[in-house]
C-alpha cells in the first residue's frame, strides 16, 4: 500500500481528498482538493505548495479561474435581490470561459460565446447584461479582492465592448382601450399589479417586492406614499412612489391580505414577477402580443407627458436617477406631485384623451379599436 502524503486526508461520504498543511512562513493551507483520486489528489497539493512559494518569495499571483471568481462574487452577493439574474448569467458564461484563468477572460476569448448567443436569436441587451456581469467580475478581481499573500486576484481588468446589434424592441405605450382589453384577461392578482404599475411608473420589481413597512402616511394630504430603499431599485437610490386614486385603490384592496407583502398570490404567498405564463396568455388573448410588462412604465410616462407635466416631475415620479432628486420631501411638495399623477388616473376627469400614433413597423400588430379614453376595468 502506497503511503498517504503527509497533509492530505479524506473527508465526507464521496471520500474526496482535502489539503490540511502548515507551510513554513505562509501559514496553513486548508482547502479542498476536489477530486477522489490519490494521484490527482497529490499534484494539486504539490501545485498549491509551489503557487505558495512563487507568491510569497517572488509575488506572482495563483492563478485563477474564472469560475472561482463567479463562485465568490456568488457567494458574496447572496443577500442582493439580484442574485437570480447574476446566476443565470453566469450559468449562460461558464461553458465558454469557466475554466479559462482570469487573465484570459477578454474580449478576444469571449467572442465565441458572444456569436453563440447572436446566432440563439439572444437580444443585444440580454447579451449585454452578461458581459456586466463579467466586466463586474472582473474589475472586483482587479481592484478589491485581494489573496492571502495581499495581492490582487487579477493584475488589470480588460477593457470589454457591449454588442449594438439594433435589435431593441421599441417601447409601446398602451391606449386606454388597449389596457382595458389586456386587463380584462388577467388573472386578478396580476391585473391589481399591473394596475398599480401603470398608475406609478414601478418596475415590476418594485412591485413585486412592495412592502408594508415601506408606506408613509402623509396625513396633511389625507394620502400615503410608499419609499422603496435603494436596494430594491435599479439605479441604487431610494425610490418615492407617489399614487393617485388608481393606485391607491389597488392598495387599500390588499390590505389585510398579508402582513408583509403587499401584492400577495390567493395563496397568500408573495407574487415573485408579473411577466407570467398568465400574463403572456392574457396579451395574446388580446390581440397584444407586442406588449411587455415594462411598457406599463411607458405608458405611465407617455401619459404624463401628454398631460403636461414638466420633465423634471416625470423623472422624480419615473424613479430615474437624477442628482437633484431626494426622498426628503414637504407635504407641499408631496402635494404637487400628487397632482401630476392624478391626471393620469383611469377615468378621471382631468385625464387627457391620449391618441398614439403608430409608425408603419407598428402595423404588423391587429389594430384594437380607436384610441379614446375609457374607464379602466
Amino acid at each position: 500500500m502506497s503511503k498517504r502524503t503527509p497533509g492530505l486526508y479524506k473527508r465526507g461520504q464521496k471520500s474526496i481528498w482535502h489539503i490540511d498543511k502548515c507551510v513554513k512562513g505562509y501559514g496553513r493551507i486548508q482547502e479542498s482538493t476536489g477530486t477522489s483520486d490519490l494521484e490527482e489528489a497529490e499534484r494539486y497539493l504539490i501545485h498549491r505548495l509551489e503557487e505558495v512559494r512563487k507568491a510569497s518569495i517572488y509575488g506572482i499571483r495563483p492563478e485563477r479561474s474564472f469560475r472561482q471568481a463567479a463562485t465568490k462574487f456568488m457567494l458574496d452577493n447572496q443577500h442582493k435581490r439580484s442574485i437570480g439574474r447574476y446566476a443565470q448569467a453566469i450559468q449562460v458564461l461558464d461553458p465558454f470561459v469557466g475554466d479559462l484563468p482570469l487573465r484570459q477572460v477578454h474580449q478576444g476569448t469571449l467572442d465565441t460565446y458572444i456569436q453563440h448567443r447572436r446566432e440563439r436569436g439572444i437580444k443585444s441587451n440580454t447579451v449585454n447584461r452578461e458581459l456586466a456581469v463579467v466586466r463586474r467580475i472582473l474589475n472586483l478581481a482587479a481592484r478589491l479582492w485581494r489573496d492571502e499573500y495581499g495581492l490582487t486576484w487579477l493584475e488589470t481588468p480588460p477593457l470589454l465592448q457591449f454588442v449594438d446589434w439594433n435589435d431593441a424592441r421599441k417601447p409601446y405605450p398602451l391606449s386606454w382601450d388597449e389596457q382595458s382589453l389586456l386587463f380584462a384577461k388577467l388573472p386578478e392578482h396580476l391585473k391589481e399589479m399591473a394596475l398599480f404599475k401603470v398608475n406609478t411608473g414601478t418596475r415590476e420589481q418594485e412591485v413585486t417586492c412592495l412592502r408594508w413597512d415601506w408606506e408613509i402616511s402623509v396625513p396633511e394630504l389625507n394620502t400615503s406614499v410608499f419609499v422603496i430603499p435603494g436596494e430594491g431599485v435599479k439605479n441604487g437610490e431610494d425610490r418615492l412612489v407617489v399614487m393617485n386614486a388608481g393606485a391607491r385603490a389597488v392598495v387599500n384592496r390588499q390590505r389585510g391580505k398579508h402582513s408583509e407583502y403587499v401584492f400577495v398570490y390567493k395563496n397568500g404567498l408573495p407574487v415573485d414577477r408579473i411577466n407570467t405564463k398568465a400574463w403572456r396568455r392574457a396579451r395574446e388573448e388580446a390581440g397584444l402580443p407586442q406588449v411587455r410588462v415594462h411598457d406599463l412604465k411607458h405608458t405611465f410616462g407617455r401619459r404624463l407627458r401628454a398631460s403636461g407635466v414638466s420633465y423634471e416631475t416625470r423623472q422624480v415620479l419615473l424613479g430615474h436617477k437624477n442628482g437633484q432628486i431626494t426622498t426628503h420631501y414637504s407635504a407641499v411638495e408631496i402635494g404637487e406631485l400628487l397632482d401630476a399623477v392624478e391626471k393620469v388616473c383611469g377615468g378621471g376627469v382631468s385625464t387627457p384623451n391620449l391618441t398614439l400614433i403608430r409608425s408603419s413597423r407598428s402595423r404588423k400588430f391587429p389594430a384594437v379599436g380607436r384610441r379614446k379614453q375609457t374607464k379602466l376595468v
